[in-house]
């Protein structure tokens, strides 16, 4: 058994190259696109865990856990462009048509008067089901009642973060009258946090790209490599 061994010449320098037998050649340049190859499928995969992401704006997940139908509400509001129309009580619950959703521990659970704001647009209904009290309810109250207002804790400041959730026990979707899909309200011009989204179901909020665009990156850098290493 045999080996050749030769100096090729380029721009990455001198690599040792070894033939036994059969066995395709290995060189400098083969070794280093390998690398390249490998840096950036790992930043493509990666750069998503370590990226920093503004915060979502608020947003409420109904979404069927068990026996149970389950509300989680999270985010800030901007209230820029809304207008203050007073203190109300309105009780933790859902409704279809016309669109009601207050997660938290509004009036109708103990708690005091909320204030509410008008001045937003979006969609009239998200179901066709009558108003459901929910069986227990706590944190930060938010919510929307479609087209009287948006309502947050009393005394909120704008930009701040909120935390919520509320639960109806024995439910489903079908039987509380509301559809799957995401709904948005939104106001102002377009700022962030002008908006207040309910996702029911499934259906996701995307990412804005970030990943998608991440990977093209890694792609176009991975081509841009080849063809320096091809002249």
């Amino acid at each position: 058994m045999s080996a050749d061994y030769w100096l090729p010449s380029g721009e990455f320098g001198p690599a040792v190259i070894s033939r036994i037998g059969s066995k395709p050649e290995i060189t400098m340049k083969t070794l280093i696109l390998a690398a390249i190859r490998c840096s950036l499928m790992f930043t493509a995969v990666t750069a998503p865990l370590f990226c920093v992401r503004t915060a979502e704006a608020y947003t409420v997940r109904l979404q069927q856990m068990g026996a149970n139908v389950v509300a989680n509400g999270s985010g800030p509001i901007n209230l820029t462009g809304l207008a203050f129309v007073g203190p109300f009580g309105p009780a933790p619950g859902i409704r279809g048509n016309p669109a009601y959703i207050m997660t938290g521990a509004g009036a109708g659970s103990g708690a005091g008067e909320v204030d509410g704001y008008r001045g937003f647009t979006g969609p009239a209904s998200f179901g066709s089901g009558g108003f459901f009290a929910a069986n227990t309810s706590s944190g930060d109250f938010v919510g929307i009642n479609s087209p009287v207002g948006l309502f947050v804790p009393n005394g909120y400041v704008s930009g701040a973060a909120l935390s919520d959730s509320m639960t109806f026990n024995n439910a489903t979707f079908a039987s509380l009258g509301v559809t799957s899909g995401t709904y948005v309200w939104t106001w102002g011009t377009g700022l962030p946090n002008q908006n207040f989204t309910l996702i029911i179901g499934g259906v996701g909020v995307p990412d804005g790209g970030t990943t998608i665009s991440l990977l093209g990156c890694a792609l176009l850098g991975l081509a841009a490599f080849r063809r320096k290493l091809s002249c």
